[in-house]
């Protein structure tokens, strides 16, 4: 990836979480917690995220937790919260509803 975005203002995050239910800011990230009934469910939706990432070329800090995975994200190179962010965390939203 190259020209990496700005970091968004906090009313420029806050405006696009208004569209992504279930995920919110913590600190330099955005996150959002997935429960599943199965832990073999989780790691489907890991692998099915893992393509979504891959595909964005920018990846998620996931965290697994037997039924309970933990997503955030960030920017690394920037510290914080950019476009690529809240891009990704759309993606995914979109795979999720796809099932």
């Amino acid at each position: 990836m190259t020209n990496v975005p700005k970091l968004l203002s906090d009313s420029e995050i806050s405006g696009r979480l208004k569209n992504l239910k279930g995920w919110k800011r913590d600190g330099q990230f955005i996150t959002k917690v997935f429960e599943f009934n199965r832990f073999v469910d989780g790691i489907d939706f890991v692998n099915r995220v893992a393509a979504v990432a891959e595909k964005e070329e920018h990846h998620p800090d996931i965290h697994v937790r037997y039924t309970t995975i933990t997503l955030s994200v960030q920017t690394h190179s920037e510290g914080g919260v950019t476009k690529w962010d809240l891009d990704l965390a759309e993606a995914i939203e979109n795979t999720v509803k796809r099932g």
